[in-house]
């Protein structure tokens, strides 16, 4: 008898030795983590810099310049904080205060105002809303110095013929030519071309509330009005406090409208902040009106930023 002897299976291959991974230290991961990509920088950089070289430049040139008694061409020395003492004595600067503020004011309110009411009929559902939203719009995009010059042919010419022919005294002559009404005029044609603008931002307000919403308000028998008061007027308060900074800002810089309409007249009456530093570019008055815009400058950063702190305190998103 043979017997056949079983050979053991051989034993396989030892895998090849791996050498462990090293763990990564904290801070090498948070330096990953924390690591900008270079195109940002590529992205930055120049955007910085150009507004370093058209902006910021440019203001510290002003600041230097509003501590000398430089008249834009020349030469001049320095002469310290007298520009600035001086302002605070001059009135017709105080008088260019004083009107930009309330026609800042005044305009703010009204536009608001009326750009709500027009948001709430063209929000409706009104035949043909499309067509009359584009009318409603056409303002906004005309240029401000040729909407004034047609508005000053109006308020001289058109206006005060209607009102002679109806027996309308106080018209009957042109408004802009009276102290005491002409800055009435620049509210009203600035006002007719900003209220589009802030019409768009509360249509979109409006657009964003839920139709749920109104619906479980008629259910609990609320009107119109108390639906305006307790819906729609603290669902867009983010909208509207956005208009009323933007606005705010916007008017107390306002220049081509009065310059279209009254030329800062008559007088002085008409005459903003704005218009009496640009004069300083050509009456020989650079580093006085340079002065003047630095302490403007302060103030509207200030309003700014107490207009941001009521905005936090209540909580508004924007």
């Amino acid at each position: 008898m043979t017997t056949t002897s079983e050979t053991a299976p051989a034993a396989p291959a030892a895998a090849p030795a791996v050498p462990p991974k090293s763990p990564k230290s904290p801070q090498h991961t948070v330096r990953s983590k924390n690591r900008i990509d270079p195109a940002y920088y590529w992205m930055v950089v120049p955007v910085l810099a150009l507004f370093a070289f058209f902006i910021t430049l440019p203001a510290l040139v002003g600041v230097f310049f509003s501590l000398t008694n430089y008249a834009g061409y020349g030469d001049w020395k320095f002469i310290g904080l007298s520009n600035y003492v001086n302002i605070f004595k001059d009135p017709a600067i105080l008088q260019s205060y004083i009107f930009t503020f309330v026609f800042a004011l005044t305009t703010t309110v009204v536009v608001n105002v009326v750009a709500l009411a027009i948001a709430l009929g063209l929000n409706a559902k009104i035949k043909w809303r499309t067509g009359i939203r584009t009318v409603f719009f056409i303002p906004m995009v005309l240029s401000a110095l040729v909407v004034s010059f047609v508005f000053n042919y109006l308020f001289s010419n058109t206006l005060p013929v209607i009102a002679d022919s109806l027996g309308v005294t106080p018209l009957a002559t042109s408004i802009l030519a009276n102290e005491n009404y002409a800055w009435l005029a620049i509210v009203l044609v600035t006002v007719w071309q900003a209220a589009p603008g802030a019409t768009i931002i509360y249509l979109a307000g409006l657009q964003s509330v839920p139709s749920e919403v109104y619906e479980a308000a008629d259910l609990d028998g609320a009107g119109s009005f108390r639906q305006f008061l307790s819906l729609t007027l603290p669902l867009i308060l983010g909208y509207l406090v956005i208009n009323v900074i933007l606005g705010f800002k916007g008017f107390l810089g306002t220049y081509e409208i009065i310059v279209g309409l009254t030329g800062g007249g008559p007088g002085m009456a008409t005459q903003s902040v704005a218009m009496r530093i640009f004069s300083g570019f050509t009456g020989g008055d650079y580093s006085y009106q340079m002065a003047n815009a630095v302490i403007y400058f302060l103030i509207t950063l200030l309003i700014s930023v107490i207009q941001l702190r009521l905005i936090q305190r209540r909580g508004v998103s924007l």
